[in-house]
C-alpha cells in the first residue's frame, strides 16, 4: 500500500501566513529560551520547516519537559493520552 501525501498534506490554510505577516522572521522568536515546566502554545511558523510538528497539534498548549539540541520536548494531551513532541522554539509562544 502506498502512502498518499506527506506531513503537509491538506494544510494550505493552516500553514499559510496573512499578507501582513510575510517577510523576514523575528530572530527573537527563533532564539527564545524556555525553562522546564513552562507552559507554551503551539503555533506554526510556516517559513521554517525545521522542528515543525504534525498539523493535528496546531493550536494546542503544552508543558516544556527539557531541551533536546536546539529544540524542546513539549508534552501535550491528545484526548486522554500524553504525547511528547520535539519542537523548535520558533513554533512556540509563551502562555502568560
Amino acid at each position: 500500500m502506498q502512502r498518499i501525501g506527506g506531513s503537509r498534506r491538506k494544510t494550505r490554510g493552516k500553514f499559510s501566513k496573512k499578507a501582513s505577516e510575510k517577510g523576514k522572521i523575528s530572530l527573537r522568536a527563533y532564539f527564545q529560551e524556555y525553562e522546564p515546566g513552562e507552559r507554551v502554545f503551539l503555533t506554526v511558523e510556516p517559513a521554517i520547516q525545521k522542528g515543525m510538528y504534525y498539523p493535528r497539534f496546531v493550536g494546542k498548549s503544552g508543558i516544556i519537559k527539557c531541551k533536546a539540541g536546539s529544540c524542546y520536548e513539549v508534552e501535550i494531551k491528545d484526548f486522554k493520552k500524553a504525547k511528547t513532541l520535539i519542537v523548535h522554539p520558533v513554533h512556540l509562544r509563551k502562555i502568560k
